[in-house]
C-alpha cells in the first residue's frame, strides 16, 4: 500500500516528503528548505528507471542536477524518526506539483 510521510532535519532546516511504494521504497521524493519552503529536490523512481533504460549517462546527470537524487534503500522505520509524520496523498501531490514547477519540470 502506498504511503506518504514527511520528516524534518533540523540541522539543515530541510523538510523531506516521501511517497513510499508497497515495498517501502521511495517512489517519489520532495525536499524543501528554509522558512520560505523553497523546493530543492523532486525526484521520481519512474523517471530514473526510464532514463536508465532509454537514455544515456549525460541525461541521467542532467536529471539529477535539476531534480536531485532519489533516496535509495528501504524507508522502513520512518515512523521512529523524530519529526516524522504521515501525510495525505493530496498533500504530497500538491507539494510534488509545486516543487516540479519550481525546478523546471512537469508534475
Amino acid at each position: 500500500m502506498t504511503s506518504w510521510f514527511r520528516t524534518y532535519y533540523e540541522d539543515e532546516d530541510l523538510w523531506l516528503y516521501f511517497e513510499a511504494d508497497d515495498e517501502g521504497w521511495a517512489a517519489r521524493q520532495v525536499e524543501v528548505r528554509g522558512a520560505d519552503s523553497a523546493p530543492v529536490m523532486a525526484a521520481s523512481l519512474q523517471d530514473v528507471l526510464r532514463l536508465r533504460d532509454c537514455a544515456d549517462l549525460a541525461a541521467m546527470r542532467q536529471y539529477e542536477q535539476q531534480f536531485g537524487v532519489l533516496a535509495e534503500g528501504s524507508l522502513d522505520g520512518w515512523q521512529d524518526q523524530q519529526h516524522a509524520v504521515e501525510i495525505s496523498g493530496e498533500e504530497f501531490e500538491r507539494l510534488w506539483a509545486e516543487a516540479r514547477r519550481a525546478l523546471g519540470g512537469s508534475a
